[in-house]
């Protein structure tokens, strides 16, 4: 298990990290055995400490919690009790989808781009009102099936996420809906 414990413009003591380490390896102790590394990373919002943790498990499954308080620990317990609280809610469910799983989830590396404008303005004319469209990244496409896509949504409190579906191999996305439901979308379904 590896842990990354940082700050933002804060200094964080050797205190500090070792009572993160000691939490966050209790609640990976009690609902997911078989975890990768954890980051956990301290800064500031105005008068308040802000704690950020992710959770990596090697079933390719992602858990994210935010805390906020006053104090720097206090923002990390609020932390550390979202993310008990998300593990302990999906430790059936990640059980269940990951009993019959033999192996772990694949990932397939997608491209990332900058499209700008092809046009310059020319001199005193205005600047063209497209805006400039940025992938910042390139992202890990996990192949999962679409109940574990849902569930890897709900657990990184993502708006949707991009997948490949193991039974057919092809790109879909779930997301959130305005009503609240869950939407999926499937192009491999289209007739």
């Amino acid at each position: 298990m590896r842990y990354q414990i940082s700050g933002k413009q804060i200094d964080i003591g050797e205190a500090l990290q070792t009572h993160v380490k000691a939490e966050i390896g209790e609640i990976i102790e009690k609902y997911a055995q078989r975890p990768t590394d954890a980051h956990v990373v301290f800064s500031r919002a105005g008068h308040e400490h802000v704690c950020e943790a992710t959770i990596h498990l090697s079933t390719g499954l992602t858990a994210q919690a935010k805390g906020h308080s006053s104090e720097i620990y206090a923002a990390f317990e609020s932390c550390r009790e979202k993310m008990d609280k998300q593990m302990r809610r999906y430790k059936r469910r990640l059980r269940n989808h990951h009993a019959t799983r033999t192996t772990p989830v694949e990932f397939g590396m997608s491209a990332a781009y900058i499209l700008a404008p092809s046009e310059e303005p020319e001199e005193g004319d205005q600047a063209p009102l497209q805006p400039v469209i940025v992938a910042e990244m390139e992202k890990k496409i996990s192949t999962l099936s679409v109940g574990e896509a849902v569930m890897q949504m709900e657990l990184s409190g993502l708006k949707f996420l991009v997948f490949r579906n193991e039974k057919d191999n092809g790109v879909n996305v779930v997301y959130l809906r305005e009503d609240g439901n869950i939407g999926w979308i499937d192009p491999n379904n289209v007739k």
